[in-house]
Formats: structure tokens, C-alpha cells, sequence
């Protein structure tokens, strides 16, 4: 891993590098495989975030399934607002389907709640979640998170998907705040 990293007014040290994320990211995809294998998902992408870890994952996908993206947002600067506002919504009949939500980070569980709510009002046959990163100090949501990759401390992170006001997203590994 490369050394520290500025983005606008903070450090970030490394964290994960890229063979840990790979052999969360190929675990994961295992277990969606087994688990689903007699059913048709449909991958539900939420952007911006999940991007990097959407696509590794669903390169190592073998069912067949469909994949659809949604933006919501909860997040300014380091910390979460507490609220989340749907930015683009489905199009997508999701009637009696299978629906895995892809996150990048799940820490307060605001975004997984309230998309849960939405999802539920469009008569899915199940909901799975499938998160790179989940912060179980910060998670105080009754919901089981199905599929979680590394579990992390209550840090700031950024890299992989991940940003700090936009910037970061690009970065390979994932750095925490230094």
C-alpha cells in the first residue's frame, strides 16, 4: 500500500489493501452463489459508492440475475446526516423477486432502512444485503445484515468507492483517517 493521503483538509493512512478486499469480495460472491443459486436476483446497486465493489462482486457472480442502480444520500463531509433522500429511483418491476442490495458501507443503517421501506411497497419476495464494509459499533438496526465482507471500527474511511466530499472514490485500497 502506498503512503499517507490528502484529500482537501485531511490525512487518510492505509487501511485494506487490494488482496483483502478481493478475498472478502470473492467470499461474498460464493455465498450469494450457494444461497440463491435457484433463484433470479436482481442486484440492486446503490450509488455512488458501491460502484468499485458492485462490479468486483458481480464479476464473481455465475447465477443468473439482472442488476439495477439507485442513488440515495445520507452523508456530507465525515459523518451521516440522518437522513436520506432517494436521488433516482427504480424503474424495474420487482414483484415476487429477490432483491440483493449492494452497499459499499453500512454503519448507521439509515440508507438500508429506509430502502428497505421503499422496496417493501413494491411486493419483493425477499430482501438481501451484501455490504463490502459494515461498522458494527455504529449498526444499532434490528435488520440482519445477510452478506458483510470486513467488519470495520467506527472509523472514517475513504478509497474503494468511498469518498470524503466527493473525492477518494478512485483509490484502489481503502484509507482511514490518519
Amino acid at each position: 500500500m502506498s503512503n499517507l493521503v490528502t484529500l482537501k483538509d485531511k490525512q487518510f493512512k492505509p487501511y485494506l489493501d487490494e488482496n483483502k478486499i478481493a478475498f472478502a469480495v470473492k467470499n461474498l460472491a460464493k455465498k450469494i452463489n450457494t444461497d440463491l443459486e435457484n433463484e433470479f436476483p436482481i442486484f440492486l446497486v446503490v450509488l455512488n459508492g458501491s460502484f468499485m465493489f458492485a462490479s468486483d462482486l458481480l464479476k464473481e457472480i455465475t447465477i443468473p440475475c439482472q442488476i439495477s442502480f439507485i442513488k440515495l444520500a445520507s452523508y456530507h463531509g465525515t459523518s451521516s446526516t440522518g437522513t436520506v433522500s432517494e436521488l433516482i429511483g427504480l424503474s424495474e418491476d420487482l414483484s415476487n423477486r429477490t432483491i440483493v442490495v449492494v452497499e459499499d458501507i453500512v454503519d448507521t443503517g439509515t440508507t438500508i432502512e429506509k430502502l428497505e421501506v421503499v422496496l417493501q411497497r413494491k411486493n419483493v419476495k425477499q430482501i438481501k444485503i451484501v455490504t463490502a464494509l459494515l461498522k458494527p459499533d455504529a449498526y444499532k438496526k434490528e435488520r440482519k445484515i445477510d452478506y458483510v465482507g470486513i467488519e470495520i471500527p467506527n472509523d472514517f474511511v475513504v478509497g474503494y468507492g468511498l469518498d470524503y466530499d466527493g473525492l477518494g472514490r478512485n483509490l484502489k485500497e481503502i484509507y482511514v483517517l490518519a
